[in-house]
């Protein structure tokens, strides 16, 4: 099933994280990596003050579950040194599954599509880099990006994954 996964971070050598989760995602027998986003600098969703993020986007086929997914999407934040403790705050590794094929899913622990996608520009402008279909949600990915009011929050990065 084709999957497109959201990461950020904003703690320690972000740069460096977001390569290493991506590669251990990658590493996967279950998981290949089939495109990359730019990288982009944003500004921090929220109310917490914190330094700003650095955010990506990849998109994947994988043979796991949505819930095996995010199974192995939190081992991989856990052993890149991702600790729970303020909604919306600084974090080492943060993964989200933004859509599994074109599956709706609304559990507990998991909903895809992914609740929050369309109000923010920083997960929206690098799907965008890499999104395959002509619409998103039944618009064009660009009037998501719009309708979000964030997207000058985001800036393209001169670093590279």
């Amino acid at each position: 099933m084709l999957s497109y996964l959201a990461f950020g971070s904003n703690l320690g050598d972000s740069l460096a994280t977001l390569k290493k989760g991506r590669t251990l995602l990658a590493e996967r027998s279950d998981i290949s990596l089939l495109a990359s986003s730019k990288l982009y600098e944003t500004k921090p969703y929220g109310d917490v003050v914190q330094d700003d993020f650095l955010n990506g986007a990849i998109l994947v086929e994988t043979s796991l579950t949505p819930e095996e997914l995010l199974t192995a999407i939190h081992q991989v934040e856990a052993d890149l040194g991702r600790q729970r403790m303020i909604h919306w705050g600084p974090r080492t590794l943060d993964i989200d599954i933004l859509l599994y094929g074109d599956e709706k899913i609304d559990l507990p622990i998991l909903k895809i599509p992914h609740v929050e996608l369309t109000k923010r520009s920083f997960v929206l402008i690098p799907l965008k880099d890499i999104y395959r279909e002509k619409n998103l949600l039944g618009e064009p990915i660009d009037y998501w990006i719009n309708a979000s009011g964030n997207q000058n929050e985001v800036k393209l990065s001169t670093k590279e994954w």
